[in-house]
């Protein structure tokens, strides 16, 4: 008898991890599937999708389970998965993270915030939405968002034994990094109990939300010769939001010595400089704020500032469009 719940028309279970670099989606992924095929006897696959391999770049990672009988003979990416996970609120900006979901699916997201905040930003309108604050959780036990986010998804997918994940953790870290191996069980265990979950009344007849995927403007026919970048601008115009791993600097103004010691190792245009005259009458070059359209939360400004005039914040939603100071490019345009 089959302990999967339900399966689509292949008799698969899907599931689609949303995540952008760094979280470790990828590593997730091989280990929630290695734990159903080793840990249960079904039948499995994981293979991830992602572009430059760098940290905030958008990553999905993709899980197929089936009986033991069944071959898997497909290696696309999943479209309508069971189950989708969301390690990062900002990919909500870039990428329709649940773009295809089943009627009856579930959304994990990790996040802060009360249910409906949610749900209005993901557009749902029925279904089961699971929220974990995987980022705090990491901070605590000193480990990162993935392995907080497959306790919860292990809870989730109730037909998985808890303890086959922790076997996998141990297999996966005890070699190279023996010292990880209990702060990540710790993690998936809060992660595991910390999960909770809210379910909208879904109607009888409920459809899925349709699958989109994303078509380039550019393609073989109308792609400029030589690879040029058509957009003005390129760089000062993009949005660098969806990199943050969860904590950006914050400013005090009444701190700052002006030293740009922190300008000096952004490696963005996070900050931005006015000039104006010091209290002998001297021009000088103050630090205004800073413009965290650019920041991508690497925090090395608030290493490199001696007054501690910047210290790194949990960020919230809201934070950075409210405090942020917006660079000034008058040779760019309206937008600059």
């Amino acid at each position: 008898m089959s302990i999967l719940p339900v399966k689509n028309e292949l008799g698969f279970f899907e599931i689609r991890l949303e995540s952008i670099g760094g979280l470790g989606a990828n590593l997730a992924g091989k280990m929630l599937a290695e734990s159903g095929v080793l840990g249960h006897g079904l039948n499995g696959s994981n293979f991830s999708s992602y572009g430059s391999e760098k940290k905030g770049s958008p990553v999905k990672s993709f899980i197929r389970f089936c009986d033991a009988e069944v071959e898997i003979r497909d290696h696309s990416p999943i479209e309508q998965p069971h189950v989708i996970g969301v390690f990062h609120e900002a990919l909500y900006k870039t990428v329709d993270v649940v773009s295809g979901l089943t009627g009856d699916g579930i959304v994990l997201v990790n996040s802060t915030r009360d249910f409906d905040e949610v749900k209005k930003d993901l557009k749902l309108t029925y279904g089961t939405l699971a929220i974990v604050d995987a980022l705090s959780i990491a901070v605590e036990e000193r480990t990162k968002v993935n392995t907080a986010m497959l306790g919860a998804l292990f809870r989730i997918c109730s037909f998985l034994n808890p303890d086959t994940m922790r076997d996998v953790i141990r297999k996966t870290f005890e070699k190279k990094y023996p010292h990880l191996v209990e702060p990540n069980i710790r993690t998936f265990d809060r992660g595991y109990n910390e999960v909770q979950f809210k379910t909208y009344e879904v109607p009888e007849h409920a459809e899925g939300r349709a699958f989109t995927r994303p078509v380039p403007q550019l393609g073989y026919q109308t792609q400029a010769i030589g690879g040029v970048m058509i957009s003005q601008a390129n760089s000062i115009l993009k949005d660098l939001s969806g990199s943050r791993q969860g904590f950006i600097p914050e400013f005090h103004q009444e701190k700052c010595i002006s030293c740009a010691a922190c300008d000096t190792v952004c490696p963005d245009y996070c900050f931005v400089w006015e000039e104006g005259e010091d209290k002998r009458g001297r021009k000088q070059t103050f630090l205004k704020g800073i413009d965290y359209q650019y920041c991508k939360g690497c925090l090395k400004c608030v290493e490199a500032c001696p007054t501690d005039a910047l210290n790194d914040l949990r960020e919230v939603i809201g934070y950075a469009k409210k405090h942020s100071i917006k660079q000034y490019f008058p040779f760019v345009g309206s937008e600059g």
